[in-house]
């Protein structure tokens, strides 16, 4: 096999298995894997999957935390043309059957932690036939290793092409349950793949023999799943980290000489915060990329000034594979500059332009809605035309749901959220979805969730909730209620209880009048 041949994610594990199989590609806590072993894994849990019936297009899910074996079963579902869909362990019970029963899961892997969970669901998964411990053995789950362990290492040589389904990732929706984002082998690798050379990379895109990546941001993120994957295109080596914590990640920095990690802003600042951070030697760190949410300037000052690495800030979204633009480490001023305030400029292959509501480009330094067309857009929202449609036009292009402008030179600013999302720790939260679990409180006669500063978090979820007459309610009432529906990081930080919600002559409710008096004095309103 050569590296024209490489057209999916199996080919690129079958690539550099042949290449240099003694290579170690995963540490996850005192495990190691090299490509070989991830190729003969792999192969073992293609044909472990073919067993059941599991072939091209077929969903399978994994509700746990980060771990080698998650990977091994991706690349080993990817091998039949099969569909990984990696599901958010910080969900709540109802909100993780739906997205099971939605992509029509044939078999569900359970990391440890999570049992209790899946068996309060259990009942309510429609498709799912067959459960596995992906670690070890539990009482009601057999275990995926000794499962695996049954078959042997045959590749199943399944024909896969680019344009064929590989990863299926959920993202909150705008109004009621989240979507399916759709991703092909050719959409996850379109950035790296041929056609574009290694003079077309920066600095801290090429790969480098012996350099370890930190896998520090969780899998049913596109940033964890894209680190892993990334590390695999370029045959390098990852430290996985089960889920962020600064303690850990610190004592791996210094013992394995980490040179990469991507993280949120909220993680850099937790970090910076430790108290070894002053003690560690960062000398070997290379580069941090970050994104999510933008990064405050004085967060900026302190990170450069203790890590000494250089920085990325990376913006992109589920529904284009990840990263679209970068702004690089020569645009990084630790005095501040315009440029610091954009999200850079996009990535070869990447075509951008900001819209307004009828789709015609706009001037720079207009405001209107960022679209983008490329290779990395996703295939759709799975069983969701009407929405895919809405998303991507019949030329290619997707509608972020992001406001901005872009200037003369093609640097791109972040300037609102056209669908009023709140960004929290890098975690997207929908108001509708909030509210809809705060309705459901007998006591509420109206409510409207919003996002306002935080200095930990970038934005915090606010809910300004309007009670029932003749009822009482307190902000710890609405929490707690809030809580049993959807995930703890959803639910709202503070309430402020008010008479009525400011609406227009239509009825709808304006978010940005709650929003203002939080948001005054800031030159964008997104933290």
């Amino acid at each position: 096999m050569t590296e024209d041949d490489v057209v999916s994610i199996g080919d690129v594990v079958r690539f550099h298995a042949q290449q240099q199989p003694d290579s170690v590609v995963f540490t996850f806590e005192d495990a190691q894997m090299t490509y070989a072993e991830l190729d003969a894994g792999s192969n073992r849990a293609a044909q472990a999957l073919a067993s059941k019936g599991v072939g091209k297009g077929d969903r399978i899910a994994y509700m746990g935390k980060n771990s080698h074996l998650y990977f091994e079963i991706l690349v080993g579902a990817a091998k039949l043309g099969a569909v990984m869909t990696p599901v958010n362990w910080r969900l709540a019970p109802p909100e993780v059957a739906y997205i099971l029963n939605d992509c029509q899961a044939r078999i569900l892997f359970v990391g440890p932690g999570f049992d209790d969970l899946v068996r309060k669901i259990h009942s309510e998964l429609k498709h799912v036939d067959l459960i596995l411990g992906s670690e070890n053995a539990e009482a009601d789950f057999a275990s995926y290793p000794a499962w695996r362990d049954g078959f042997d290492s045959v590749d199943p040589h399944t024909p896969c092409t680019e344009e064929d389904e590989a990863l299926q990732l959920y993202t909150s929706g705008t109004t009621g349950h989240p979507k399916g984002a759709v991703m092909t082998n050719g959409s996850i690798f379109s950035s790296r793949a041929s056609g574009i050379s290694e003079d077309d990379l920066m600095d801290w895109q090429k790969p480098v023999p012996g350099e370890i990546t930190l896998l520090a941001m969780p899998c049913f993120h596109i940033s964890g799943t894209g680190t892993g994957l990334g590390t695999m295109f370029n045959g390098g080596s990852a430290m996985i980290l089960s889920e962020y914590d600064p303690t850990q990640a610190l004592e791996l920095i210094e013992k394995y000489t980490i040179s990469k990690i991507f993280m949120v802003p909220a993680a850099i600042q937790i970090m910076l915060n430790h108290p070894r951070a002053s003690e560690v030697d960062f000398s070997q760190l290379k580069y941090i990329t970050y994104g999510a949410s933008p990064i405050p300037l004085e967060l900026m000052k302190q990170a450069m000034d203790v890590l000494g690495c250089g920085f990325v800030q990376m913006y992109g979204m589920t529904e284009t594979s990840g990263t679209i633009t970068t702004l690089n480490p020569e645009d990084h001023d630790p005095e501040g500059n315009e440029k610091m305030r954009s999200v850079g400029t996009a990535l070869p292959g990447v075509e951008l332009k900001i819209i307004d509501t009828d789709g015609k480009t706009l001037s720079p330094r207009t405001v209107g809605e960022i679209a983008t067309r490329s290779a990395k857009n996703m295939k759709g929202y799975w069983n969701r035309p009407d929405a895919t449609a809405e998303t991507i036009d019949e030329d290619g292009w997707l509608r972020t749901g992001d406001a901005g402008y872009m200037d003369e030179e093609g640097y791109l600013y972040i300037h609102d959220r056209l669908k009023d999302m709140i960004i929290s720790g890098g975690e997207n939260i929908y108001p509708a979805e909030v509210e809809n679990a705060i309705y459901a409180n007998a006591k509420v006669a109206d409510v409207a969730v919003i996002g306002i500063p935080d200095d930990k978090w970038g934005e915090a979820v606010k809910a300004c909730v309007v009670v029932k007459e003749g009822q009482e309610l307190s902000e710890a009432d609405v929490i707690a209620h809030t809580r049993e529906h959807i995930a703890g990081y959803k639910c709202p930080k503070s309430v402020d209880f008010i008479a009525a919600l400011p609406r227009n002559p239509s009825g709808k409710i304006l978010r940005k009048d709650l929003r203002e008096p939080y948001w005054e004095g800031k030159d964008r309103a997104v933290n």
